[in-house]
């Protein structure tokens, strides 16, 4: 599953820093098939000592995590939304992404030069959203334009979806999120071929250092703190980028190789399955699960299955996160 994360934010607040340190963790291309060789796209393991003590019990000889794709996105300006900058690269680029690190800047350091002369996350945080909400405006804006002839012709569809837009615009010409809009499961489905930038999932990464690691800052949603120069949080980062996307977890272990699978959370032991090989979904019989703590404490899958905790599992069973699974098609 090639799901990706685009890391923005103004100039100098370091993005690119951030980018680079994570990519030095990268994992071999060749195990992941829908990689891509674009040199601002960083494959990066997700860590979880789940998967390597279940290698070690196995005595795998390779050990596959599961990886979350990064995109280094080029530096916004004020602007940006009516071409000043890079901004239309900028624009294009985040539409691409299914999620957002937001990088602000709260370290102190004279050598790097902030963009508005003065560190003030806040600010940022208001400069880059209010972009988005200004692109977005105009994206809602002709798409409405465009439906007036269908919804004056009575189409339903039509109707739907101006209800849906009308919903957002409101929030956006309020300068908030499409995500506060309170939008359906199924009103985002409709909408999504519009790929809205402010209704993606956004994650503020706090950039801070050693001398102000304790500054508060009231970020409007989830938000992790990082520190580039020492390195510091990026496992956190990751983690909580995963879960962002709505990604989670099952395994498979034995002999030739343990290995971490990334499904959407929610997913049956068919759709699961698909992670591995698409024909899993439909020659599905049945799986055989346990979690991954069982299967280590009890030592060995005949000691397990003595106990009962091997657990043979249908169609309709929703995988958890941390699930052993060996499919049976």
């Amino acid at each position: 599953m090639s799901l990706s994360i685009g890391i923005v934010g103004l100039p100098n607040v370091g993005k690119s820093t951030l980018f680079n340190a994570l990519t030095k963790k990268g994992v071999p291309a060749e195990n992941y098939p829908f990689c891509t060789i674009d040199p601002s796209v960083g494959i990066v393991p997700v860590p979880d000592d789940r998967l390597w003590k279940l290698s070690e019990f196995s005595k795998s000889k390779k050990t596959i995590p599961a990886v979350i794709e990064f995109v280094d996105i080029a530096g916004l300006v004020a602007g940006a939304s009516k071409g000043e900058g890079l901004g239309n690269k900028f624009l294009s680029n985040i539409r691409e992404v299914d999620a957002i690190a937001h990088v602000v800047r709260v370290f102190e350091d004279p050598s790097v030069i902030h963009v508005a002369n003065k560190i003030d996350p806040m600010s940022d945080i208001g400069v880059i959203n209010l972009e988005l909400v200004l692109s977005d405006m105009e994206v809602v804006s002709k798409r409405l334009a465009g439906l007036l002839r269908d919804v004056k012709r009575g189409e339903k569809e039509a109707a739907l979806e101006e209800d849906i837009l009308r919903k957002v615009e409101k929030v956006l010409e309020e300068g908030k999120m499409a995500t506060e809009a309170g939008l359906s499961s199924d009103e985002k489905l409709k909408i999504k071929s519009l790929n809205l930038l402010t209704l993606k999932p956004m994650l503020y990464v706090l950039n801070t250092s050693e001398a102000n690691e304790n500054l508060e800052v009231n970020a409007p949603g989830a938000f992790v703190k990082v520190d580039t120069v020492f390195e510091k949080g990026f496992d956190d980062l990751i983690k909580e980028s995963y879960k962002l996307l709505g990604l989670e977890t099952f395994l498979t272990t034995g002999e030739d190789e343990s290995r971490a699978w990334t499904i959407k959370i929610g997913s049956t032991a068919p759709v699961a399955g698909m992670a591995i090989h698409t024909d899993f979904k439909d020659k599905f019989i049945r799986a055989e699960v346990i979690n991954w703590q069982d299967l280590l404490n009890t030592g060995s899958y005949a000691g397990a299955r003595s106990k009962g905790l091997v657990r043979t599992e249908g169609k309709e069973y929703i995988v958890k996160d941390g699930d052993v699974i060996e499919f049976l098609i």
